[in-house]
């Protein structure tokens, strides 16, 4: 076996292994769900003869045995409990390890300890036949077992011819018709030959008949029933369509489909064929077909076309797996691709080249388009993480003794995957929180007067440039005052330190806190939160808390979508040139520099007080400052806060470049980005300069404070 040949197998093994928790999870709710149970056999069925195939007997046996349970369970022989979903969660988690590690030496013993466990539960657990004798004595009628296969698809033609005077009696066509779109796949043909001149128009006749082509579950006797309250007069004919849309050949031709719906004849077909003309128009133009029939069977050979292109699509792979080393290094080349255009639009101002300019712009909106591509590449559905969240708190509860629902929203909400990979552990450590600290047992709840089953919800959403996620659970919210009490035995804080509900809530972020009377396997520690502020902020990301006694607590992380490449704003203070993410600006103003210069003081803009950062104090930039300077107001995470600056260039596109470990204690900056003419600008970090402004203004007020006490 190739190696290429062995990661291909392991990559789909590992796909087919993560649906299957998905599968088991949702069959736990859904305990008589057959679908579910015939997708979960499959997935069995499927590694247990790949693995064979590719040389992975250990899996292969093992994975026989964990089948052959699931076939009872799919032949109504075994029952489908709770016990049953923890012993094949163990079994994927087992297959897992097999996987990733096939020496171990001990995967034998623990295979033979968990096929003993799916012996026993079948024998256990099987549904017994009732006795011989109360059999006889009860004698039931043979009945046919049921069928729990979903129904297949047919296809039906329909003409419907209703009566002239069919308004007459409150019949609504129309209404019949929509009935039957919504019972599947529809193809309407109207049949018009039969209104008259306008003059002669009655409005109380029906003059339209129409021809149906259905693909539908429905049964024949369920598409009669929709024109059940027709009258007499009125005639309904419904015809099979014999299709195969599994098959290779194409559909039937329009000369088959006139045949077969005794149109005309196949000699006459022929002859029309043998003149190499087209079939439609000779038939048409001769009057042996009218155009209406006509129309109608091109309806029905367009249909049947759909059908098997919509068939051949699903069963064939609409995609393929890129390694993500390849897609990384494809954005860099995008990346320098941006930065290569940039100088080549600057040097084409600069020598006032109109041919170059054209040239310039072209490849301008040619390198836009392909990196919206490949940023879409990069771009994931977060479900994709949000999955495997609900083992974690199915086991988690369990463990505590408790009774959690882990609802997901949102799960379509793409993120590029660089994000997404590295937001798996902060959100572990958030849900373990939740499902730890946040929700009571189920007794405490109910003596609350609370519903015993708690809910941990988990949401995504688009906010602009960002993501945001939330994990909310309806526990009994934190304990402020143990938070504090805690803060102050650690010496984070002064007793006498006074904090508003924010200040205390972020306490728990810092590291080695914890609340916790007792460590646990779950928590203790203190090991947990620090990090997640740290991966968040890492990111390019905030998190933040909120609170309600009694009725639970909310994380909200806010991302950005991509670490890739930003819109942002080029500016200038003095000979340096810096970048503004142009998410967060809200607006650029002219800024009189006041005679005490700080570097952090207020604004007032149209009534609102507004902190501000200099960033020419700030940077210590000694280049003359000019006549007149900008302040750029950005949004931070709850408020607005203003920068100010030289002048502003424009809007650029920025690829972001590291800092690199000699500047990754630096504040205020998220990274770095090449301009046009070769020279590095930094693009600011408006988070970090906000805790910065509100660091300073806390500092301004503390010595004011202390200055009035000693006066």
């Amino acid at each position: 076996m190739t190696d290429k040949m062995a990661e291909i197998f392991l990559d789909e093994a590992n796909d087919l292994l993560d649906k299957l928790e998905d599968l088991l999870l949702e069959l736990e709710n859904n305990p008589e769900d057959i679908e579910t149970i015939q997708a979960v056999f499959r997935i069995m069925h499927t590694i247990k003869g790949s693995s064979g195939m590719f040389g992975f007997d250990a899996i292969s046996r093992f994975t026989h045995e964990v089948e052959s349970a699931f076939d009872g369970v799919r032949n109504g022989e075994v029952l489908v409990t709770p016990e049953l979903i923890t012993h094949t969660l163990s079994a994927r988690d087992h297959i897992r390890k097999l996987l990733d590690e096939p020496d171990n030496p001990d995967n034998e013993s623990e295979s033979k300890d968990l096929i003993e466990v799916f012996k026993l539960y079948v024998q256990q657990n099987s549904k017994t036949p009732p006795k011989e004798e109360e059999a006889v004595q009860k004698a039931p009628e043979p009945t046919k077992p049921a069928d729990n296969k979903p129904k297949e698809e047919e296809t039906w033609r329909i003409n419907f011819v209703p009566a002239a005077d069919v308004f007459k009696n409150g019949t609504r066509p129309i209404a019949l018709l929509e009935e039957l779109q919504g019972m599947g796949k529809c193809s309407i043909t109207p049949f018009f030959s039969k209104i008259p001149r306008l003059n002669d128009i009655d409005p109380t006749v029906c003059y339209l008949s129409w021809e149906i082509i259905i693909t539908t579950t429905a049964s024949e006797d369920d598409l009669k029933d929709v024109f059940i309250f027709l009258d007499s007069t009125s005639t309904v004919q419904i015809t099979h369509i014999s299709f195969d849309e599994d098959q290779d050949e194409e559909p039937k031709r329009i000369g088959e489909i006139l045949v077969e719906r005794n149109v005309t004849t196949a000699d006459v077909i022929n002859e029309v064929l043998s003149a190499h003309k087209t079939i439609g128009q000779v038939l048409t133009d001769s009057k042996v077909v009218s155009k209406e029939t006509m129309q109608a069977a091109l309806a029905e050979q367009k249909h049947l076309r759909d059908l098997q292109e919509k068939k051949q699509q699903e069963t064939s792979s609409q995609t393929i797996k890129v390694n993500s080393e390849k897609l990384d290094k494809l954005i860099d080349l995008v990346g320098e691709l941006v930065t290569f255009n940039a100088r080549l639009g600057q040097l084409s101002q600069t020598i006032q080249n109109s041919e170059l300019s054209t040239l310039a712009e072209q490849g301008e909106r040619l390198i836009l388009e392909l990196r919206d591509t490949t940023m879409d590449m990069r771009m994931l559905p977060i479900g994709t993480i949000f999955s495997r969240f609900r083992r974690l708190v199915r086991d988690l509860s369990k463990d505590l003794k408790k009774n959690i629902e882990l609802v997901t929203e949102g799960a379509e909400t793409e993120l590029d995957k660089t994000v997404i990979e590295k937001l798996n552990d902060p959100l572990v450590h958030l849900i373990r929180n939740s499902v730890d600290h946040g929700i009571e047992t189920p007794a405490v709840r109910e003596a609350a007067g609370k519903n015993p089953q708690g809910t941990v919800t988990l949401k995504a959403e688009h906010n602009g440039a960002f993501v945001s996620i939330t994990i909310e659970d309806d526990g009994a919210g934190l304990n402020k005052k143990a938070i504090r009490q805690k803060a102050v035995e650690r010496g984070l804080i002064s007793a006498s330190d006074e904090l508003t509900d924010n200040e205390i809530c972020e306490l728990i972020f810092q590291p080695g806190f914890s609340t916790a009377s007792q460590v646990t396997s779950v928590s203790g520690r203190g090991v947990g939160m620090d990090v997640v502020k740290k991966d968040i902020t890492a990111l390019g990301g905030t998190v933040s808390t909120s609170t309600v006694p009694g009725k639970g607590t909310k994380f909200t992380l806010k991302l950005p979508l991509t670490l890739a490449i930003i819109e942002g704003i080029l500016v200038k203070i003095g000979e340096a040139s810096f970048v503004v993410p142009l998410s967060n600006v809200v607006e650029c103003l002219e800024f009189e520099r006041p005679e005490n210069s700080k570097v952090c003081a207020s604004v007032n803009i149209r009534n609102e007080v507004i902190p501000y950062i200099d960033l020419r104090e700030f940077f210590e930039i000694e280049d003359p400052v000019p006549a007149l300077e900008q302040i750029i107001i950005v949004n931070d995470q709850d408020s607005r806060i203003g920068l100010v600056i030289d002048k502003v260039i424009g809007n650029y596109q920025t690829v972001i470049k590291p800092l690199g470990r000699l500047y990754k204690n630096t504040f205020g900056f998220s990274g770095a980005t090449i301009l046009g003419d070769g020279s590095v600008a930094l693009i600011l970090d408006i988070y970090k300069l906000s805790d910065i402004v509100r660091n300073m203004e806390l500092a301004q007020a503390s010595a004011m404070t202390a200055k009035q006490v000693a006066e």
